[in-house]
């Protein structure tokens, strides 16, 4: 089936997609949101500081990281310049099932490559919690991850991520949106997770991993260490970061009581923890 005129929005969505490198191996892609320099890339993607980007013309400039939300795996650069080709975006929630989309990106090192594919749902995806996504049939491969998902008229519905199965998943615009105006979660913990299995003698098989604390934060305050393992919370268990961050965003009381693992898979800990507003410090009880 042709497109009339995909060509041409090809080549409009290349001029606001670039290539982002944070040094090291690896690389990936982000889209040019506003016309001073903002752009928009994956967290994993931007997972350095600074990195290196380069523009479809060709300039490179050095891109510093203003902004970062792991949970939506979204982060913000600025580089110092002006008048760019900038992204137009849509409202995803009149995005529909059926509706044909085009993904621009830089996988395995060709830059500007072209893929298109049809929406098969807008919303959560089962196992990966309640956060939205677009979900369409492109074909993304390393290297596409920060890169523009659009419509047909070249304007960005969301930002390619990751593949679950068979599915291309893109953060909607919407959510890019929010994240820009600083609407992220009300409530902070102050930790850094990774999903990890657990061994036939804990009660649950997965649970979530504490890889970093931040110093002065709620779980630092609660002496919850590196190492530790989140099982849950009251009567919900932890089987992904995101089960977390939706108790964090649905709860009533500041005070949180966490179950954890701490070396012996046979005990179960608990501690209460006095959760905050990112930016806030906030203290803890033990219990």
């Amino acid at each position: 089936m042709g497109i009339r005129g995909l060509g041409e929005t090809a080549e409009r969505v290349r001029r606001f997609t670039v290539l982002v490198q944070p040094g090291g191996r690896g690389s990936g892609s982000g889209v040019l949101w506003s016309s001073d320099g903002l752009i928009v890339t994956n967290d994993h993607v931007a997972r350095a500081p600074r990195s290196k980007v380069t523009l479809w013309d060709g300039r490179e400039f050095e891109a510093e990281v203003t902004a970062r939300d792991p949970r939506r795996d979204l982060a913000a650069l600025r580089i110092l310049a002006a008048d760019l080709s900038v992204a137009p975006n849509r409202d995803t929630s009149q995005l529909r099932a059926g509706e044909i989309v085009l993904a621009v990106g830089n996988p395995l090192g060709f830059l500007g490559a072209l893929t298109t594919g049809v929406v098969h749902a807008v919303g959560p995806l089962r196992g990966l919690g309640s956060r939205p996504w677009v979900q369409s049939d492109v074909r993304l491969a390393p290297g596409n991850s920060g890169g523009p998902l659009t419509d047909v008229e070249g304007r960005v519905v969301g930002i390619n991520s990751m593949v679950a199965g068979r599915l291309a998943l893109a953060i909607p615009s919407n959510e890019v949106r929010r994240f820009l105006q600083g609407q992220t979660n009300k409530n902070w913990l102050g930790v850094t997770l990774t999903p990890v299995r657990l061994p036939r003698a804990s009660r649950q098989p997965l649970g979530l991993l504490i890889i970093e604390i931040a110093p002065s934060g709620p779980s630092a305050q609660a002496s919850l260490l590196p190492g530790d393992i989140l099982l849950g919370a009251d009567e919900q268990q932890f089987r992904s970061a995101e089960d977390l961050s939706d108790v964090l965003d649905h709860i009533a009381l500041p005070l949180l009581r966490l179950k954890f693992l701490r070396g012996d898979y046979t005990r179960v800990r608990k501690v209460a923890v006095q959760v905050c507003a990112r930016g806030r410090q906030g203290g803890a009880i033990a219990a």
